[in-house]
């Protein structure tokens, strides 16, 4: 089969042949691809940013938003079949640690990740886990939903956590609207009544908030700190959920912030610089999020199948995976790009 390789850091990746993945184990699935997501983390990987994380061994087959078809599956699979549509957590669990016993499979001990750490989804085929394999509603195509298993699937479960405890009246603001920010908006809106205030560089990027459910929008011009307290009657919002990470939306972040507020560190590259007297003194709180679990990925599901989450795509075929990277970029991609084989 096809599929695009990383061959060394730092140096553009290949379109290869390379073996079809075969059934070993009997709760192993193989699906055929049908999108993945092109993620700036892909970008990460190429400039070896993840390299001493992941310990992966080159070549290797990136891209982990995954969505298809199931092509063949083990003895032991039995809640899908051959030509079920599916998309696929990004993780590879194991079942029997405390995390996974515990429901908190994204911390499990003995995971793998496809397009990290082994062989992902830029390709024709590739095979995962049971564990991994979420049905989808006849009405969602594998392509328009596939970036939603790990940048819909990371804003889903920061913005869960969020929603839990907010409540009718108070403020959020979300900093960034764009391929992951603008679907972390829709699910806020889905989730919870709270009043949304978006930044962002872009009005185009701010125009489409509005459409998704943002009360409030601002351009990131250096003044937004001080707008979004004038919002707030001085006081500051309740949660800050940043798609952002770096560029000085940190700095914009903590500004943003009430005391016992929470920041939602989602987005990432730059580095927190707060006082530690700051952080007692006003007991604010700071947050990661790293991707979400398979009952998170099952919920969003639901929402993309009520229209309630939608993606905003560029589509592009595997053959010109060089061209959806350089997109992605500089900027030149509206929502997510996915490559189909």
């Amino acid at each position: 089969m096809k599929a695009v390789q990383v061959i060394e850091y730092d140096e553009p990746p290949a379109l290869v042949d390379v073996p079809d993945p075969q059934i070993t184990g009997p709760l192993d699935v193989i699906v055929k691809i049908g999108g993945a997501g092109v993620c700036r983390t892909d970008l990460h990987i190429l400039e070896g940013q993840w390299k001493d994380k992941s310990g992966v061994a080159l070549p290797y087959t990136i891209g982990h938003e995954n969505a298809g078809w199931v092509a063949e599956v083990g003895q032991a699979v039995t809640h899908v079949k051959v030509g079920d549509p599916v998309i696929l957590h990004p993780l590879v669990t194991c079942g029997l640690c405390r995390a996974c016993r515990a429901g908190d499979d994204v911390h499990c001990m003995n995971s793998a990740f496809p397009g990290i750490d082994t062989a992902g989804g830029y390709a024709e085929y590739l095979k995962t886990n049971a564990r991994s394999i979420v049905p989808l509603a006849p009405s969602l195509e594998p392509a328009s939903v596939a970036a939603l298993a790990d940048a819909g699937l990371t804003a889903y479960h920061a913005v869960a956590k969020a929603a839990r405890v907010l409540r009718p009246g108070d403020k959020a603001v979300v900093i960034g609207a764009g391929g992951l920010g603008h679907i972390g908006i829709q699910v806020l809106r889905a989730l919870s009544p709270v009043e949304m205030i978006v930044i962002d560089r872009s009005p185009e990027a701010l125009a489409l908030a509005k459409e998704l459910g943002a009360d409030h929008t601002l351009v990131a011009d250096g003044s937004e700190a001080e707008r979004v307290r004038d919002l707030t009657a001085g006081h500051g919002a309740e949660a800050v959920l940043d798609f952002v990470g770096e560029g000085g939306a940190v700095e914009t972040g903590v500004a943003c912030l009430r005391r016992n507020g929470n920041y939602h560190v989602i987005g990432y590259g730059g580095r927190l610089n707060v006082p530690t007297i700051d952080v007692i003194s006003t007991e604010i709180n700071f947050i990661g999020n790293l991707v979400g679990s398979y009952n998170d990925l099952s919920e969003l599901m639901v929402l993309a199948a009520q229209g309630k989450v939608t993606l905003h795509t560029q589509r592009y075929p595997l053959a010109s995976f060089r061209q959806a990277l350089d997109d992605l970029d500089t900027g030149a991609v509206r929502g997510r790009a996915i490559l189909i084989p």
